[in-house]
């Protein structure tokens, strides 16, 4: 049983791992190791590979970020919790949240993770959109829940109420939505969200992953939290703010609530990753130019997909998948071979390939690529 926290005790914390007994190595729904890193492939660290495979930012860290990180390292033989504390007052206080309405991890993973295990058991299933993000559902499924995988609607977006109903005939603890969802880049909107937390089944959680919202003409959903309900709203620098490698996310729900994630796992955050977090909050006009680049560099791109033949489903964010009208494994295969490294397919869309939009260098190397690996 864990201790119940103060609202004071947990302002602030952070996960950067699972501190929960008996659940690693953690297999998911494929077999493998939910532990485990993903593969590399032959070239993919040659300085000349063109690597569109993980949705990172290929522009890095604000410059504003990497001075704080740069400046921050002497003081990283500290944990320095007031700082981790000072990201969490910052984000709250820019999105007009509750301090106790929010705290800091490692990225977005841990959090996924705790919570699968804080809102499902084998008891109380979990509902998702087919494909989406698999985190939540490998750490469901590790630990007795019943994953119900839904189909996107024909327009990619989250089937809402084909969710509500599979949430209510399941006895849903939780329901996963990530908007704009990966690996699709599609976009659900509010008003869909807002109908599905009025339908969804009582006392059972709404999860919003919103990595790639700052990609999006989308308005976000922290004013639900704001407004109590029952959801978890996810966010990370790992995408537009350029900070995968830094690890640093966070979570945002009604103290309640988040509560019951944070017990899942507590940790010190790298001192560097908040000091960069922190900066990238103080100068949100670095946003919009990111989001004009990544949206030009990515229109160009599907449109000479288009030209071509190759449909795109619609995306807002800073990848996409396009059918390649064939086995997309086989694709990726030959495009590796050229040096460009591009995400997989998946299960249910098994000739769609995942392409992380990169710069417009990197995607002029793409289409050369491409043009060779289809003829």
């Amino acid at each position: 049983m864990h201790p119940t926290l103060s609202r004071r005790g947990f302002l602030g914390l952070s996960a950067c791992s699972l501190a929960t007994a008996g659940l690693a190595p953690l297999l998911g729904a494929s077999g493998d190791a939910h532990t485990q890193l993903p593969p590399t492939s032959p070239g993919m660290d040659d300085p000349d590979a063109v690597l569109l495979n993980f949705n990172e930012n290929p522009l890095g860290p604000f410059p504003e970020a990497l001075q704080a990180a740069a400046t921050s390292l002497p003081r990283a033989n500290r944990y320095l919790f007031g700082l981790q504390r000072e990201l969490t007052g910052l984000f709250a206080e820019l999105n007009g949240l509750r301090e106790d309405s929010v705290a800091g991890y490692c990225g977005s993973g841990v959090a996924l993770d705790s919570a699968a295990l804080a809102f499902t058991s084998p008891q109380a299933a979990l509902v998702v959109a087919d494909p989406t993000f698999e985190s939540v559902a490998q750490m469901a499924d590790a630990h007795g829940a019943k994953v119900v995988r839904v189909p996107l609607r024909a327009d990619a977006a989250h089937d809402v109420r084909a969710m509500v109903a599979a949430a209510a005939e399941a006895k849903a603890g939780l329901v996963y939505l990530c908007n704009p969802n990966n690996p699709t880049g599609s976009i659900t909107p509010r008003a869909d969200i807002d109908w599905l937390l009025r339908n969804k089944p009582a006392g059972s959680v709404l999860l919003i992953d919103e990595a790639y919202i700052h990609y999006s003409d989308e308005p976000d959903t922290l004013d639900l939290v704001k407004a109590g309900a029952d959801v978890v709203v996810l966010r990370t620098f790992s995408k537009i703010y350029g900070m995968a490698g830094m690890r640093l996310g966070i979570a945002a729900a009604r103290p309640d609530l988040l509560q019951k994630l944070v017990l899942f796992g507590m940790n010190s955050l790298p001192v560097p990753a908040v000091a960069a977090g922190i900066a990238s909050l103080q100068n949100p006009q670095r946003l919009a130019e990111r989001k004009q680049e990544n949206a030009t560099v990515r229109a160009e791109t599907i449109a000479w997909l288009a030209s071509r033949g190759y449909r795109c489903l619609p995306t807002q964010a800073n990848c996409f998948m396009v059918d390649v009208k064939g086995e997309g494994r086989a694709f990726a295969r030959r495009m590796a071979e050229r040096k460009v490294f591009v995400g997989r397919s998946w299960q249910s869309m098994p000739n769609h390939v995942r392409i992380t939009v990169g710069t417009a260098e990197e995607m002029a190397k793409f289409r050369e690529a491409f043009a060779k690996a289809m003829d």
